[in-house]
């Protein structure tokens, strides 16, 4: 069996299982510039994986964190990274920057 074949197979059989679909909007930015969350707020949709992607412009490293939804990401600063976040249902989520407790966000969860 061909190495392209074999990949074409995998490719297809990890597309199937149901944790690995990400919302088909593009990734929403989260910037964080002096220790702060830009925008304070961002809205995704209900029952869907999301990638967000949280892009740290400071130069200390900060910790996308959330209890409400267990979700745990250091960013270095000067860095982007992708954060997962799992499906949940509609509602509005807290997450916070650990390593600057006052530093706050919300996740707004919505049925399509």
């Amino acid at each position: 069996m061909n190495i392209s074949r074999v990949l074409g197979v995998f490719m297809l059989a990890v597309a199937a299982l149901p944790g690995a679909a990400f919302a088909a909007d593009a990734a929403p930015t989260l910037t964080i510039h002096a220790q702060a969350f830009q925008p304070g707020s961002i809205t995704i949709p209900a029952g869907q994986r999301v990638k967000i992607m949280v892009d740290n412009k400071d130069a200390l490293p900060a910790e996308f964190e959330s209890s409400d939804f267990s979700v745990e990401q250091v960013i270095p600063g000067g860095t982007a990274l992708p954060v997962y976040i799992p499906p949940l249902k509609p509602g509005s989520y807290r997450f916070f920057n650990d390593f600057h407790p006052s530093s706050i966000g919300t996740l707004v969860v919505r049925a399509r």
